[in-house]
């Protein structure tokens, strides 16, 4: 069973940084979800990565920086939209896609002439990557399709068995993944909504394009269009639409954006911010549904979110858990 150690300790960061330095697997906190790391630039270390997680080959991984200095090292063109977008958004949870340098290995990349580079807001994820002076490959720490984690015993429950240390960083503040955005189109591209809302990026560089369907791109991780699933059926409502009274006989669970009015017959209620706050509600999501996932349910029935800010992020985290499609092949099966 993976060790759990305190990021903050400074003899577990040195630890940690010696078993990425050594082409071992490390999973440690950022401000978005708990990270399942290897040194990028050691291909074995990446391939184990993709083992542990069961995840396709051809899901890139972001790879994490200690500094926006370091991205001109792994990016081969860093134009003034990206210069801008670091200056204001890193440490934080934006990641960039641009062209790449010959020294990021193919397998982080799928393939692909381009690379994704954040640097994260997390004071261990930090000291993390300034101790190990290697760049980190990083995927979310869990499964490949399930929901991600967001402490550390998460991780444990879930890896635990696969790796061997975990640095705990406490809860994830704000609990979605990181915003991806491609710039190497003459329009920049959101191909994730996350921890940066689309107005605060335009606000920076001008328009975005927002694809309005799901449907996968490779250049970047979690735009399959089932993804961040719980084992149990979700049923997102849609907007405006009433929360119904469930059937009788059958275990069901509500995931309440709102603490919900005059509701009855719900096996577990699970509310994701009692004020309606939108950064709340992303900071629980994950959590609430490990926990209606592990209760005994028949299905869960969602309550949308407002889809402005990070409840875009929100939405595009329900919509993928309740798709009903097949995940892909795996990478043990490729």
């Amino acid at each position: 069973m993976a060790k759990i150690l305190d990021g903050t300790d400074p003899r577990a960061l040195q630890y940690a940084a010696a078993e990425l330095r050594a082409g071992r697997v490390v999973a440690f906190p950022t401000e978005t979800v708990y990270g399942l790391g290897a040194d990028a630039l050691n291909e074995r270390a990446v391939a184990a990565v993709f083992a542990i997680k069961n995840r396709p080959y051809f899901d890139p991984l972001i790879v994490h920086l200690p500094g926006r200095e370091a991205a001109a090292l792994y990016a081969a063109d860093l134009d003034a939209r990206a210069l801008a977008l670091m200056e204001r958004f890193w440490p934080g949870p934006l990641t960039l896609v641009v062209k790449k340098r010959p020294l990021i290995p193919d397998l982080v990349t799928a393939g692909l002439d381009t690379v994704a580079l954040r640097v994260p807001a997390h004071p261990v994820a930090l000291a993390l990557l300034q101790a190990a002076e290697v760049p980190i490959a990083a995927p979310s720490a869990n499964p490949f399709g399930y929901v991600s984690p967001t402490t550390a015993f998460h991780v444990q429950e879930l890896l635990g068995d696969a790796i061997g240390v975990i640095l705990d960083g406490g809860p994830c503040p704000v609990g979605v993944e990181s915003t991806v955005c491609v710039l190497t189109d003459d329009t920049p591209v959101i191909l994730r909504p996350g921890g940066v809302a689309v107005e605060d990026i335009e606000a920076v560089i001008g328009r975005v394009v927002v694809p309005v369907t799901m449907r996968p791109d490779a250049r970047s991780p979690g735009t399959l269009p089932r993804h961040y699933s719980p084992h149990v059926p979700v049923v997102l409502l849609a907007p405006g639409e009433p929360i119904p009274r469930p059937p009788a006989g059958e275990r069901v669970g509500l995931l309440s954006f709102t603490p919900p009015l005059g509701v009855e017959g719900y096996t577990v209620v699970e509310v994701l911010s009692p004020t309606g706050d939108l950064r709340q509600a992303a900071a629980n999501l994950f959590a609430a549904l490990r926990r209606l996932d592990r209760a005994g349910l028949d299905r869960i029935l969602v309550e949308p979110v407002p889809e402005n800010g990070i409840g875009r992020a929100i939405m595009d985290r329900l919509r993928r858990a309740a798709a009903r499609v097949s995940l892909p092949e795996t990478a043990e099966k490729t």
